[in-house]
């Protein structure tokens, strides 16, 4: 969809005033100002998408109205319950699945869409309640879970599961599938900087930087798939490579891109992660963001502009640890010059090899940032050692 901006006019102009309205975040108004979409309007999309962990431009693009019907619903207004082949979504399937991850059920991600996972999730609190054990939550569930408080401590409980499971399988990385996502591509090539005769573009350096990680993956014992070629003939929708990422059944899921900027002077990496305005977050998603950012810091010397926890459809909807990294501003020349320098390009990949390598290293056992040789670990991962 075209994106809803400042001076439109009309009927989605009016519904995304209302939903706004509903939520606190715009004044009443009356007929003749509501299909406006004003600066008023602008700072409400604004402050809407700062409170969800959208990309804040004051738009309307197809995530951001996704975002808007889902905050429609408030947790017991309607019954929910596991629908095939569309399920539910909505703000009070999130606020259900963040209740149960709380008291100790096993609701997945807080991703706001009522699949099985959640159903079952709620089946489990039923009958622990002496409900019947149905999946759906409606008023006598509700009512239940008002009642009741948290029952697991001593930590986040998705936290402790994420960590359990890591844990369990294992230091190696030999058999695992990575999905490496090259942002942009198609008719949408990204950020674009003219340099003299050349024409620098977001979605070919990703890629090749993309070709590089894929190789020294496989080379230590991982099934890597793209998300895309070279040359594709569209820009797949992030709603698809969760989707490729999910069916495939991927261990890691890794975003590359480059930013952009109208100042020249911005520039330096960041990664971002699955994570919402309360404090809910993919625990090994958190942490293998930050391992990467810190990676990627210490090998080239970017500048670190931190790890953030962002509710993009990307991170939201994989089922993954995963991460979106944004390696620099290509609209910087400090940056760029580095961009384009392919042993630059080499340091990256580096950089996200250790960082994954490290993500299944017991806590007890993770060694010093810039530590690993990345050319020799499939001779460590082997041989079952840590470097120092």
């Amino acid at each position: 969809m075209r994106p809803i901006r400042p001076g439109d006019r009309g009927p989605a102009v009016t519904e995304i005033r209302t939903v706004l309205a509903g939520l606190d975040l715009l004044p009443p108004a009356d007929g003749a100002q509501l299909d406006e979409f004003d600066s008023t309007t602008e700072r409400a999309v604004r402050a809407f998408q700062q409170s969800r962990g959208l990309s804040v431009d004051g738009r309307v693009g197809a995530e951001t109205w996704r975002a808007l019907e889902a905050a429609r619903w408030r947790l017991g207004a309607r019954t929910l319950y596991h629908a095939v082949p569309e399920p539910l979504t909505g703000e009070d399937v999130r606020s259900l699945q963040e209740r149960l991850l709380e008291m100790g059920y096993d609701a997945g991600r807080a991703d706001a869409i009522y699949g099985i996972r959640t159903s079952r999730a709620v089946a489990q609190f039923q009958r622990e309640v002496g409900l019947t054990p149905d999946g759906a939550c409606g008023p006598h569930t509700m009512n239940a879970l008002r009642r009741l408080g948290r029952k697991v401590v001593g930590g986040r409980p998705q936290w402790l599961r994420e960590s359990d499971a890591i844990r369990q399988s294992g230091p190696t990385l030999v058999g695992r599938t990575v999905v490496i996502d090259p942002g942009h591509g198609g008719t949408d090539p990204g950020v674009v900087v003219p340099d003299g005769t050349l024409r620098w573009t977001e979605a070919e350096l990703v890629h090749d930087l993309a070709s590089r990680l894929e190789g020294r993956l496989a080379a230590s014992g991982v099934r890597v798939q793209l998300t895309r070629g070279p040359a594709p003939g569209e820009c797949l929708p992030d709603t698809d490579r969760a989707q490729l990422a999910n069916a495939l059944g991927a261990d890691v899921f890794i975003s590359l891109h480059t930013d952009g900027h109208v100042n020249p002077a911005a520039d330096g990496v960041a990664t971002y992660h699955y994570g919402t305005d309360n404090g809910v977050t993919s625990a090994t998603g958190e942490r293998l963001a930050g391992l990467v950012q810190r990676e990627i810091v210490a090998r080239t010397g970017l500048r670190n502009c931190g790890t953030h926890a962002k509710a993009w459809d990307l991170l939201r909807l994989t089922r993954m640890p995963a991460v979106r990294v944004e390696v620099g501003y290509l609209t910087s020349p400090t940056d760029r010059a580095r961009l384009v320098d392919p042993r630059f390009r080499d340091r990256v990949v580096e950089a996200i090899v250790a960082a994954v390598q490290r993500m299944y290293f017991p806590i007890e056992r993770d060694v010093p940032t810039g530590s690993i040789d990345v050319s020799e670990l499939r001779a460590v991962v082997a041989a079952g050692t840590v470097v120092d």
